[in-house]
């Protein structure tokens, strides 16, 4: 009986120093951060050249910030990094071309960015290689 009262009381006091931790990350937020609630973001510029570690600016206001973000250098610029799409599987590739075409439909934008519904892109056909069980016949056996 007393273990159980024991055990009822402990749970009580990391209960309560729980709450305690949890009022307390809410107070820095308010101190640290803004009461603004409808921030305006810009695309993220990159430092230098058109990829790689840079800032996006947003304001509230009177109130501005900058956030630090990323661009990846091998990013498709025509749509920017901050319209997320859902894409299509690859299509077959058109001969007359050399390309191969697939459609996104926009999932979701990012700091308010302004991205098309829909796109198209396209990437150039892989050229036919040999299979592995085809590549690996012959080999090792002089």
């Amino acid at each position: 009986m007393q273990v159980r009262g024991l055990f009822l009381i402990l749970v009580l006091i990391l209960m309560a120093a729980a709450s305690e931790a949890g009022k307390n990350k809410k107070d820095k937020v308010k101190k640290n951060g803004s009461e603004c609630e409808d921030w305006r973001w810009g695309p993220c510029t990159p430092n230098s050249k058109d990829c790689g570690v840079g800032y996006r600016e947003g304001t509230c206001k009177e109130e501005t910030k900058r956030l630090k973000c990323k661009i990846p250098c091998n990013w498709k610029k025509e749509f920017g990094a901050d319209c997320k799409y859902k894409f299509e599987s690859w299509g077959g590739c058109d001969a007359a071309t050399g390309l191969k075409a697939r459609s996104g439909t926009l999932k979701k934008a990012l700091y308010n960015a302004e991205c098309q519904e829909t796109i198209q892109v396209t990437k150039p056909c892989s050229p036919k290689t040999k299979s592995k069980s085809k590549a690996r016949k012959g080999k090792g056996k002089d």
